[in-house]
């Protein structure tokens, strides 16, 4: 089994922002070595200053909000803080949506584009939210 883990994060749901961010933040403090690649609906989230509130897409994601679980946003900067977690936003995205690396959260590292992604999680198991 790897130890190196990649999550590629794409979604704007509740349910799968904190999913991803769980893996993340679980494997990252276990000794894994985790990537997460963040593009298309996900990226809004990692913006500085932007809403940190997630769609519920069903039940467990409304159950998520009122029970006060550890919000998505503070796990996966655990997951930096605490584990070997880097978190890397899109290029072409980031080209999309205007944006440069000023504009995102201080945890996220520079853009890179997807095939230099793909290849740097080669070897790793790779999750998809």
């Amino acid at each position: 089994m790897s130890d190196k883990l990649g999550i590629i994060l794409v979604s704007e749901t509740r349910e799968k922002l904190q999913m991803a961010a769980m893996v993340a933040s679980v494997g990252a403090v276990s000794g894994n070595a985790v990537s997460v690649f963040i593009s298309m609906n996900a990226m809004k989230y990692f913006v500085k200053g932007g809403s940190k509130h997630a769609p519920a897409e069903g039940d467990v994601g409304r159950v998520l909000e009122n029970k006060k679980a550890p919000a998505f946003d503070e796990l996966f900067l655990q997951a930096v803080e605490l584990g070997d977690a880097k978190i890397y936003p899109c290029s072409m995205a980031m080209d999309l949506l205007e944006l440069d690396s000023d504009d995102l959260e201080p945890y996220v590292e520079k853009a890179m584009g997807l095939t230099r992604y793909l290849d740097e999680v080669r070897d790793a198991q790779v999750w998809t939210f």
